[in-house]
């Protein structure tokens, strides 16, 4: 198929010499003056023209001379020319600008001193640089005001202040895409209007600030500083929600924050925001947050309020009568992905140090684990390739399990830019999301495949590019593992994975899938974007290795535009996973089991290492149901409403002697707590986070700490209480010590951030300046490595008992488990958890929108109030799971990835039912559910271990495979049990796991 390519927006282009007031400048072509202008540090009035938005030139401010040409053209709209000379400031333009400025003055209001934007009004700047003294035209008369709209909690729009520069209306357009703004009239009757001459509330807009930034005067303003007045001193930080990583002018008066303002110099950003990184930022401060630490003997007790120095003590002494009482791996500790790279690394070091063992883990374990395990398998790096400016640059990209513009939606409006450009959209997700059938951007191929079928389709995918010759056999032969290569390609060229044989399967036409296997493969560059539905399934890891397969297999590494591109959920997932949360793992992702590495960790932390991976979240849960694990340290992290099988999740910590919650709020996991450490929110600490690009950028402290403490610093007192000090006195020497023991990090420092603003990992010796695109001249592991994909349908499939499939997933205004926006107007928008479902499933059921519906799994039950939705596929419905109390994962079931244990979130089988007055309504009581079996549930795991290495072409390499898998990411004391599994029939080990497992009990004896 022939592909032009389309142009880039960085492009090296031809010089241009000209003067401007008798000046020299040497620019690119295509320059406008003005930017020549300033460039040359001349100013030349305007309001239209803002440095982000496209030449307009309708202000008429801007005009200069240019010798030799008629008239005063726009300089914002009149490109360079060689040899050009300019004029910006004579008389006859000083008259000319006057003019035009009186007239913008004699319809708006001359309320300077009492405005909200007096000393931040463009407006009021340029009639000063014109010179404007007087205004000799009729002002309004009297009562002709038109009405304010403060129907957004977060801004207002007065337009008796707007000017109509259409500023804001073209931001909505060329930044955020959305375009919910017009200009609405003709000539003096022009106005503003949001949607259909609608409250902004009530309109198509996203609420994402770009209008209000873009304003030049009043019109638009942020109704905390109508209220508060102009902030006077700002911070840069870095914003605590996604893991787009935007980075954010928190400007302050005293120690409030009246605003956050999008930094221009952000690169993962460029001056853009969302919502809730922008505005709802109140929950830092909000009643609600917990500022003493609390204690109490039993869950059932009422809490007490103590000092910081007792409730240290009496953690430490409970973890320590713990391990005595219990043994050395009966505790262990969550880090979160909400907190810094340095507050994280110190609880994996204080679980690895002060603890004692590897029973450390992360919530990144329930979103993006089979990411770090899929490329790390294939490419060498658990992370993705590209910076977010590498999308300007693809050709045709490839969303896949997920939705940017609700979930990441800054990211998500850049991709929508590129998509206006030319640029051709595959979109494969059960739902019809925006970017399938949005009004302004649409895709190219939308592939509405069944919830759990991904392997299935990119399986078809890879099929239609190895057989109709599409591999870039020039690439693989150069980068990849020829028998590996050999091995795959006879693989997936089998006809089994036809598009036409996998149709049964995911439900998607055969046609449809060839003609997007063709349009990736035979673009220029071709990206691959995914999120949690590819990863939150019982097949994660391998559908993440699929992907990688066939970036490969298309030669789509290693330069912009192309590439595989994990959308990470929360703002430190990354970082998280980087930092060595995982069991398994030292930070840099290096195996524990690696005698030069943990020599490294051993001599800098001053005491010896256990080399055998720790237990993982899931395990330690059915450890304590099995009584043998009682404490853990859970800091920033819901477990009750983000962990899949809440009854499981809630008898589990019901069952441990000691649970140490260390967060913002009260929230479900703390009623199961025993000590409750009041945290920091982002704008209190200082540290680091690390985007989904790799990005790492500085989290600045705006305000003291609310309760006293960063939570660095109340880590460090307890390691310090646990008998093993840490001494920091600033997290710039936490990252210090990290960047000697990692080697990705190994040029990092605080100076060189503030110097460079960020920087993306691997930042060393050899890459000083960090790495905006990976495996540029080969994979980090040297040679790609293409792996088998064996499709293995999930056990979650319609029935006669629950004949439909649920899905979770986001929506723009709340936020992961809503602990930050349920505490801010973002519920305005939407204040409860609401299930989707097609109008033919609501018929069937007699279900009407609005209506109390029942839905209920094989593992829980809740109640939510029906939407009806076309969007999806009939047999499919949807929810979120931002309010506890719709208690949403209470019907996700204990099913997860075979490689990883990431919960497989994305596919339940469900049945729904309207609430009547006769129905039995479910309690809500956190009854136990049945007893955990937990030799039934590691033989299960392991059979899937089983299942993926299966593919392997020859048995004993497949056996030899699931043994290291064992020995790699199980605890000892797992491998143990499942060894004991073979001493009896009563637990069905595939016939390829019991010789695995006999290997291992040969190796022990």
């Amino acid at each position: 198929m022939p592909f032009s390519p389309l142009s880039a927006e960085e492009t090296t282009p031809s010089q241009v010499t000209l003067s401007i007031d008798g000046f020299p400048i040497r620019v690119p072509a295509g320059t406008t003056i003005l930017q020549a202008a300033d460039r040359l540090g001349l100013r030349i009035p305007r309001l239209c023209a803002c440095d982000r938005l496209e030449p307009y030139g309708s202000c008429r401010l801007c005009l200069v001379q240019i010798e030799g040409v008629r008239g005063t053209p726009a300089s914002c709209t009149t490109p360079v020319a060689e040899g050009m000379r300019v004029q910006t400031q004579t008389e006859t333009l000083a008259r000319l600008r006057r003019g035009v400025m009186e007239l913008y003055l004699s319809e708006h209001p001359l309320d300077c001193l009492t405005c909200s934007a007096n000393g931040d009004c463009e407006l009021q700047e340029m009639a000063a640089l014109v010179g404007v003294r007087e205004v000799r035209y009729a002002r309004p008369e009297p009562g002709c005001a038109s009405p304010m709209d403060t129907s957004n909690p977060y801004f207002r729009f007065d337009p008796d202040k707007c000017i109509v520069c259409a500023r804001c209306v073209r931001a909505c357009g060329e930044i955020q895409g959305t375009f919910a703004l017009t200009l609405d009239g003709r000539g003096f009757a022009t106005r503003v209007a949001a949607g259909q001459a609608e409250p902004f509330r009530d309109s198509e807009c996203v609420s994402c600030g770009a209008c209000v930034q873009a304003c030049p005067t009043a019109a638009l303003n942020e109704t905390a500083v109508h209220e508060k007045g102009l902030p006077d001193r700002a911070i840069v930080t870095t914003c605590a929600y996604c893991g787009v990583g935007c980075s954010f002018k928190a400007e302050m008066k005293g120690n409030e924050v009246i605003r956050m303002v999008p930094a221009e110099s952000g690169r993962a950003n460029e001056g853009h925001s969302c919502v809730k990184g922008r505005f709802a930022f109140g929950y830092a401060t909000h009643p609600d947050r917990i500022t003493t630490p609390l204690i109490r003997q039993s869950i059932h007790d009422p809490w007490q309020a103590v000092s910081w120095n007792e409730a240290i003590a009496y953690a430490a002494a409970e973890f320590a009568r713990i391990q005595a009482k219990y043994g050395r791996e009966s505790v262990g500790g969550i880090t979160s992905s909400r907190c810094t790279n340095e507050e994280t690394y110190l609880v994996q070091k204080l679980v690895r140090a002060a603890f004692g063992n590897n029973n450390v883990d992360t919530c990144a374990r329930v979103c993006h684990a089979p990411t770090g395990y899929g490329l790390k398998r294939t490419l060498g790096e658990s992370a993705g390739t590209q910076d977010f400016a590498s999308v300007m640059h693809a050709d045709v990209i490839l969303v896949i399990g997920a939705n940017p513009t609700e979930a990441h939606p800054v990211f998500g409006a850049r991709l929508k830019r590129r998509l206006r450009q030319g640029a051709r959209l595959i979109v494969i997700d059960p739902r019809a999301t925006e970017l399938v059938r949005g009004t302004h951007v649409r895709a190219t191929y939308h592939l509405p495949l069944k919830p759990g079928t991904n392997v299935a389709l990119l399986n078809a995918l890879s099929h239609v590019i190895v057989s109709e010759g599409l591999v870039d056999e020039a690439f693989v032969a150069e980068r990849c593992e020829p028998e590996a290569f050999a091995q795959w390609r006879d693989f997936i060229a089998q006809p089994r994975h036809s598009p036409e044989a996998s149709a049964a399967i995911t439900g998607v036409p055969a046609a449809s899938v060839r003609a997007a296997a063709r349009l990736y493969a035979n673009a220029p560059n071709a990206a691959i974007y995914y999120g949690l539905g590819v990863t939150e399934h019982r097949q994660g890891a391998t559908a993440v290795i699929a992907i990688a397969n066939l970036a490969m297999a298309t030669g789509n590494f290693g330069r912009p535009g192309v590439g595989v591109n994990p959308l990470r959920g929360q703002n430190n997932v990354q970082g998280s996973c980087d930092m060595g949360s995982f069991p398994h793992e030292f930070p840099g992702y290096r195996h524990v089991s690696d005698a030069p590495t943990r020599a490294l960790f051993e001599a800098a932390w001053g005491l010896p290492l256990s080399s055998e991976p720790g237990l993982r979240l899931p395990n330690m849960l059915a450890e304590a149901r099995a009584g043998r694990f009682k404490g853990l340290y859970l800091q920033g992290e819901d477990l009750v409403q983000s962990e899949p099988n809440q009854r499981h999740v809630r008898a589990a910590l019901a069952a441990m002697e000691c649970v140490v919650v260390q967060d913002l709020f009260l929230n479900e996991t703390s009623a199961y707590a025993h000590v409750f450490l009041p945290g920091a929110s982002f704008l209190e600490k200082n540290g680091t986070f690390t985007n989904a690009e790799r990005r790492i950028s500085r989290v600045r402290q705006v305000m003291p700490p609310l309760a006293g403490y960063e939570d660095w610093q109340v880590t460090q007192k307890l390691a310090s209480a646990l008998g093993y000090p840490m001494t920091y006195t600033h997290p710039a020497e936490i990252m210090d010590e990290i960047a000697r023991l990692t080697p990705q990090f190994r040029g990092v420092s605080y100076a060189k951030l503030e110097a460079r603003g960020s920087l993306q990992w691997p930042c060393n010796d050899e890459a000083p300046d960090g790495t905006p695109v990976l495996h540029v001249d080969g994979f980090v592991r040297g040679k790609g490595a293409f792996l088998l994909t064996e499709y293995v349908p999930t056990p979650q499939h319609p029935d006669a008992r629950f004949p439909l499939i649920l899905t979770t997933g986001r929506i723009l205004s709340q936020y992961n488990v809503g602990t930050q926006t349920r505490r801010t107007a973002n519920t305005l928008w939407d204040d409860a958890d609401l299930l989707h479902l097609h109008p033919e499933d609501a018929a069937a059921r007699g279900i009407a929108d609005g209506d109390r519906v029942h839905l209920e799994s094989q593992v829980g039950s809740t109640i939510l109030r029906a939407v009806l939705d076309d969007r999806l596929q009939p047999g499919l419905v949807f929810t979120t799971f931002h309010f506890p109390e719709s208690r949403t994962n209470a019907l996700i079931t204990s099913s997860s990835d075979w490689a990883t244990n990431c919960p497989e979130y994305k596919v339940t089988a469900v049945q729904v039912r309207r609430v009547d007055a006769t129905m039995d309504l479910p309690s809500f009581v956190d009854e136990l559910p049945p007893a955990f079996d937990l030799p039934h549930k590691l033989v299960e795991m392991a059979n899937q271990i089983g299942e993926f290495f299966a593919a392997q072409p020859e048995r004993e390499a497949a056996v030899r495979a699931i043994a290291e898998h064992l020995e790699k990411f199980w605890h000892p004391t797992m491998r143990e049990r499942l060894v004991q599994c073979l001493q009896t029939e009563e637990h069905s080990l595939s016939p390829l796991v019991r010789e695995a497992a006999r290997s291992l009990l040969e190796r022990v004896t």
